[in-house]
């Protein structure tokens, strides 16, 4: 598939990872590619496999002219819902860069509140090549979060469903409760703090 590049004035593509998750931090990257420089291999990061978007990340950090990455956390998702926290982790991606786009191409069909002129396009992690790369390092920096988190919290097995509301890990939530890092405003875990 051929993504597009734009190639007016500094362009960023916006991406997050972990809406649905039932555990940890909704993550966020901004990255502006440099055009002189294309990477191979881009795509929405649920295209590719874990190995696959590890090696394309490393990329794209040499490689991008500028990247950030942000997140909220779990107490902020609960304080102020999914969707405003992904926007909030968007917003702090795109303002940590290290140089102020002209523009943000946002994946989704909401864009934050930015410094800069922003569009949303439904789809863009597999249609514009800036927020497939956006999409790859939020993922795997998530990621990497999660297995963190694996280390605090093994008996909820994060290292394999990296928060998701799979059958193991609700399984597990209801064997041993609710941790300090799962989010309560999601139905699955506050039917069980009520009972």
């Amino acid at each position: 598939m051929r993504l597009l590049q734009p190639t007016e004035g500094l362009v960023c593509g916006v991406d997050e990872a972990g809406r649905g998750p039932l555990a940890g931090p909704v993550v966020a990257a901004a990255v502006i590619l440099d055009p002189a420089c294309p990477i191979d291999g881009l795509d929405d990061s649920k295209k590719l496999t874990a190995k696959r978007r590890e090696a394309l990340a490393v990329k794209i950090r040499a490689k991008a002219l500028s990247w950030a990455i942000a997140e909220a956390s779990v107490e902020e998702i609960d304080r102020i819902n999914i969707l405003q926290a992904s926007l909030l982790a968007m917003r702090r991606a795109v303002e940590a860069l290290g140089i102020p786009p002209s523009n943000a191409l946002i994946d989704g069909n909401r864009c934050p509140q930015l410094a800069c002129p922003a569009q949303a396009i439904i789809g863009g992690d597999g249609k514009v090549a800036s927020i497939a790369a956006a999409s790859i390092l939020a993922k795997t920096f998530r990621d990497a979060g999660m297995l963190e988190l694996h280390a605090i919290y093994p008996q909820y097995g994060f290292d394999q469903h990296k928060g998701y509301p799979t059958p193991a890990h609700l399984r597990t939530l209801r064997e041993h409760g609710v941790s300090a890092v799962h989010r309560r405003s999601y139905a699955p875990v506050a039917q069980l703090i009520l009972l």
